[in-house]
């Protein structure tokens, strides 16, 4: 019997091979993408679940504000103080570690390797993080100064096949060798802590005052707990012991505890890998479903369109014995046999898909993870469901004929579940214009963050890292613009893409105590020409400014010059005009004079408003900025490594433009755009081969009708706008339906962002013309084919 129904089942699908082959691969283009984002979901929520303690493990944010502010500043940032406090104060710490990443430049020889991934980290760290140990003993690998672990790919590069424990590296800028004392197994690409280089803090030469001191906060910490049920607990313990340790300090600083396992998902600050944020995961998982919905919904159309063509067959078997439940599982079976061949075909697509579908997540997805066991029972499940779903109801439908009826040839099907089937093409079009809508709003915000005007100007310029102690600015600048293509040479440490850097500011007026938080950044008198930053009031910094504070090396006498924003000025109340020459403090350590005052500039992601900043008079930092005119760009680029070889042959070339850095703050963004775009495509094409499929059935049940109106003399293009009118009119519903739901889903996602875009009317105007034409088109394909069709045929058996 089985074997009967099997023989079955292939014949059918075999006799109709165009209705097969769009059922099975609608379905395997549908399989295909919700595998596809079912293992980028499962990486995303699987991150840094091999860490064996990651439930013990939280991360610690600071917050701080000064007296008589009103402005806190919040970040994944401490200070060096903060685990050794944090675990000799709270019995529930069983331990702590900070870390710290950064560039170094590693000489091997003659050669000169800048290594982005350059990682230090306190002693303890191998008692909270579970990284695999190849070589050494994790107890004493980064007990000491100048020790460092590699990871293997690493040790490979460096070392080749020979064993790199006991060797050295020698890293520029730095007299003390590198001792490498361990090799690790490469960072999983699902952790939030990632390095190349694992070098021992105690390296970097803290002094005791920074030790002693919660302000110079550049470090990550993070702290394991003897029991993960402790974090609230000592969360509520936290505020009343730094109010006690801040005591007469005049500022408030406070810790907050993240988990672990949700930083990468749920933290609005990044790890040292960008954060993925959980809204966007939900949103794929409904990408997936949606899809998933319309392959089945698809299937369900195209099904029904033939039970017409089956009716008899469904007859004969009655009459030969078969009962309604043997012929539900065959149709069932059919469904089932469907989906297994499409989910075949989906898993050999994506496997074939993998590499670019990686690109486009920027995530290391991998052939065996494709291929693991949760991936293949999730495949196994969408067998089942869809195999149900989409085949339960053309069962049913055909299950339930009447043999008497059907071989008589009086069955007619034209009524039997219009309702179902116009309703399943409303849907599919529904979420076919709310992916449009969608995908067209992400697109214009992206464009906005892409092309807004920032309050400066960062096209062809060049970000140049550069030694902090370098002292040869002038000789560079003056080399570099013996190039007429080259504008401007000026220093920084931020750039103004992602200026980080707090300090607090005040006026001899306000109480010796009082202080604003602040952001600032120390400039030279080249920045604000190289930037096109705006003024609005005063004069630029001059290059005896700079040497002012440059030439005095009694920091407590130095005077600065000051560039404020307007945004800075007014938190001081000053208007612009009245902020010049007026005198002020950064920090008790830089009292001098507001030079100018610039118009507010985005220099954080659009994500957040603009804030005070301060610029300072300053010839220090780690970053050159050039400007170049951007003509015979290559030519400028060779001219300026040649110079640089000669001036800092110790560093190598390597430049970025503001652009690439400036479009990184914004990479979750732009990747989560592309893929919109692809499976909102997608999701189109399925919805029009359901709309195919509904096209056929509404054709075959009106093949008589049309053969008489062409009898009678009706023109064709009335015969296609005669079957074409009902789907335009499904479209248009479906478009209305979709409408509010897309504008309401698109502005809770536009909150996110200080700057965005107002939704237009045109938008869900243009989505809806693109239903409507896509709709049109292809339910004209089929009502031609309808309209061209010799009549003859279609009457000649009445």
């Amino acid at each position: 019997m089985i074997r009967m129904y099997f023989k079955t089942m292939f014949r059918s699908l075999w006799k109709n091979k165009t209705f097969s082959f769009i059922n099975i691969m609608g379905l395997a283009v549908g399989l295909t993408s919700c595998l596809l984002i079912a293992l980028y979901i499962k990486q995303q929520l699987d991150f840094d679940a091999f860490e064996d303690k990651g439930d013990r493990i939280a991360r610690v944010l600071m917050e701080y504000s000064f007296e008589g502010s009103a402005v806190s500043n919040k970040g994944n940032y401490t200070s060096v103080r903060v685990p050794l406090v944090l675990k000799h104060n709270f019995p529930e710490v069983e331990d702590a570690v900070i870390l710290t990443q950064t560039r170094r430049i590693v000489q091997t020889g003659t050669n000169l390797i800048t290594e982005n991934r350059f990682m230090y980290a306190g002693a303890s760290f191998f008692k909270l993080f579970s990284f695999k140990m190849l070589k050494g003993n994790a107890s004493s690998a980064l007990a000491a100064p100048f020790q460092v672990l590699l990871t293997a790919s690493t040790a490979k590069k460096y070392f080749g096949n020979a064993d790199p424990m006991g060797k050295t590296l020698r890293l520029t800028g730095d007299s003390n060798l590198y001792r490498v004392t361990g090799v690790l197994a490469d960072c999983p690409a699902a952790s939030q802590i990632q390095f190349d280089f694992l070098a021992s803090f105690s390296s970097l030469g803290i002094s005791k005052e920074h030790e002693e001191s919660y302000w110079d906060a550049n470090y990550t910490t993070y702290i394991l707990l003897r029991n993960g049920q402790d974090l609230k607990g000592l969360q509520a313990r936290l505020p009343a012991f730094m109010k006690k340790e801040m005591e007469g300090a005049h500022a408030t600083v406070n810790f907050y505890l993240e988990p672990f396992r949700n930083v990468h998902l749920y933290s609005e600050y990044d790890a040292f890998v960008p954060n993925v944020p959980i809204r966007y995961i939900y949103i794929l998982a409904g990408v997936a479903a949606l899809i998933l919905v319309i392959a089945c919904f698809t299937y369900i159309n195209l099904s029904t369109a033939r039970s017409a063509e089956r009716a008899k067959e469904v007859g004969i078997r009655k009459v030969a014995g078969a009962d309604k439940g043997q012929l539900f599982w065959q149709f069932i079976g059919e469904s089932a046999l469907l989906c297994f061949m499409a989910v075949f075909i989906g898993l050999t697509a994506g496997a074939v898909l993998l590499p670019a579908f990686s690109r486009l997540t920027g995530q290391s997805l991998t052939l065996a993870s494709l291929f693991s066991l949760p991936i293949l029972g999730i495949a196994a499940g969408m067998i089942i469901l869809v195999s149900f779903t989409a085949g339960c109801y053309p069962a049913l439908v055909l299950s339930a004929f009447k043999p008497v009826t059907v071989l008589k040839g009086a069955f007619k099907n034209a009524g039997q579940g219009q309702l179902l089937r116009r309703s399943l093409i409303v849907f599919q079009f529904v979420i076919s214009v709310f992916l449009i809508v969608s995908t067209f709003v992400i697109q214009q915000q992206l464009y906005y963050i892409r092309h807004k005007k920032l309050g400066f100007d960062r096209a062809h310029v060049l970000k140049l890292p550069i030694p902090f102690t370098a002292e040869n600015t002038d000789l560079i600048r003056s080399e570099f613009k013996q190039d007429a293509a080259v504008l401007h040479v000026a220093r920084t440490n931020n750039t103004p893409v992602n200026m980080v850097s707090g300090y607090n500011m005040r006026t001899p007026d306000m109480p010796q105590n009082a202080q604003i938080a602040v952001t600032a950044n120390p400039i030279d008198h080249e920045v604000l020409p190289t930037i096109g930053l705006q003024l609005v009031a005063g004069t630029n910094l001059t290059e005896q400014d700079i040497r002012d504070v440059s030439n005095n090396e009694t920091e407590g006498e130095r005077r600065y010059h000051f560039i404020l924003n307007e945004s800075a000025a007014r938190q001081l109340g000053w208007s612009p005009q009245e902020a010049i020459g007026k005198k002020m403090f950064l920090d008790e350590s830089r009292p001098g004079y507001v030079r100018g005052v610039a118009k507010d500039f985005n220099f954080q992601s659009l994500r957040n408003p603009i804030k005070p900043i301060v610029l300072f008079s300053g010839a220090f930092g780690g970053t050159l900025l050039i400007k170049i005119s951007g003509a015979h760009m290559s030519e400028t680029l060779a001219f300026l490594q040649s110079k640089w070889k000669q001036l800092m042959p110790e560093r190598p070339f390597e430049y970025r433009f503001l652009d690439d850095e400036y479009n990184e703050l914004y990479e979750n963004e732009l990747r989560f755009g592309k893929l919109m775009n692809v499976f909102a495509a997608i999701a189109i094409f399925l919805a029009c081969a359901g709309l195919f499929g509904l096209s056929v059935y509404a054709a075959q049940q009106r093949v008589k009708e049309v053969g008489v109106r062409k009898v009678l003399g009706a023109a064709t293009g009335s015969i296609i706008f005669l079957l074409s009118k009902d789907f335009i009119k499904l479209a248009l519903i479906a478009s209305l339906i979709a409408f509010p739901f897309a504008w309401w889903f698109m502005r809770s996602w536009l909150q996110h962002y200080e700057y965005r875009i107002d939704m237009k009317w045109w938008v869900f105007a243009a989505a809806a013309l693109i239903t409507l034409v896509i709709a049109l088109v292809t339910v004209s394909v089929q009502a031609a084919r309808a309209a061209l069709a010799n009549p003859v045929k279609a009457l000649r058996s009445e």
